[in-house]
């Protein structure tokens, strides 16, 4: 089924050798055709993320994907058209998309093809707009959770607690009843942390054994477990205020990962997008006020720029305007 009429062609960023920023260009391409268990989605906004920079490189390119590659694992939009075999969202709906294959090319476009496994409703709460930058780190962090499968009460640490999965692991951890104990990048990301509902709020950046001080001052007994979205020497340091037998998470791709050491339990984990977890992210969401923090916003064309900014440091997420 197909909503209104789809050109033959749009305007995408892509590239056909791998490097910098500098091989990705807006071109015109052919609209993907949809097949019986995909949906096309007339494309809002894209997430850009590390993992877009990793394809650009050729480190992490999506399977069965051929030159030109559209990057774009993450987007938000409106579904147009919907394979037969497609119940899971309609034709008119806003939908967020986090698909890692997509063979069809990725969400720096105008329109997408993606399997309808990999998609969900837009969330209440969630701007269209802001959308887009949100499911795959929102899915990672809630694997992430799982990971740790901690009870009520608990006392969780945050490490990277301001960037693009830990803003959003501060919200869904509060959201599990866990006390929160986020450890952010400067002045500004403590009180992003803050303003998102953490417990404790603390600057990585500032004098460490006073950190250490203050987690042990709020959590005497030890913390049940530390979400890192970092690796290297401070986590290995913020290990120390763990309980015994206390775990520290992280996802694939972390480096450097983890140390181990005794009494200490380290655990990778990955993201996952189904409809399983889409629907519990979404109820997740729902639950009470949620943000998505942006940092800066581009438009397509100034793609080369919005990977360029990936290098650097910010708050949250950066994202591109499609439509």
């Amino acid at each position: 089924m197909v909503d209104g009429d789809v050109p033959e062609r749009m305007q995408a960023a892509a590239f056909d050798e791998f490097g910098g920023p500098e091989v990705i260009t807006l071109r015109k391409l052919p609209i993907p055709e949809v097949a019986d268990d995909e949906v096309l989605i007339k494309v809002l906004s894209a997430g850009v993320g590390v993992w877009d920079a990793y394809e650009r490189q050729g480190i992490l390119v999506p399977e069965g994907s051929s030159l030109p590659i559209v990057p774009g694992s993450d987007g938000a939009g409106t579904v147009i058209a919907a394979g037969s075999k497609v119940s899971n969202v309609v034709v008119g709906e806003l939908v967020y998309v986090s698909a890692t294959t997509r063979p069809k090319g990725g969400c720096y476009a105008e329109y997408t093809a993606v399997k309808a496994e990999y998609a969900a409703k837009v969330p209440d709460g969630v701007p269209a707009e802001h959308a887009g930058a949100m499911p795959t780190d929102a899915l990672t962090a809630l694997a992430g959770l799982d990971a740790l499968s901690l009870s009520a009460g608990s006392w969780l640490l945050i490490f990277g607690a301001s960037g693009g999965q830990g803003h959003l692991a501060v919200q869904l951890a509060k959201r599990q009843g866990l006390n929160v104990i986020a450890v952010a990048s400067g002045a500004d990301g403590v009180a992003l942390v803050t303003r998102l509902g953490a417990d404790i709020s603390l600057d990585g950046h500032g004098d460490f054994d006073d950190v250490l001080a203050r987690i042990r001052d709020a959590a005497p007994a030890g913390v049940a477990a530390i979400l890192a979205m970092a690796g290297g020497p401070t986590v290995d340091r913020l290990s120390e205020t763990l309980v015994d037998g206390g775990v520290v998470a992280y996802a694939h791709g972390v480096q450097p990962e983890p140390s181990e050491r005794p009494g200490v339990v380290v655990r990778a984990y990955d993201g996952e997008s189904n409809p399983r977890q889409l629907q519990r992210l979404n109820e997740l969401i729902e639950a009470g006020p949620f943000v998505v923090h942006v940092a800066e916003t581009f438009p397509l064309g100034k793609v080369r720029e919005a990977h360029q900014r990936l290098q650097t440091s910010y708050l949250g997420k950066l994202l591109l305007t499609v439509a």
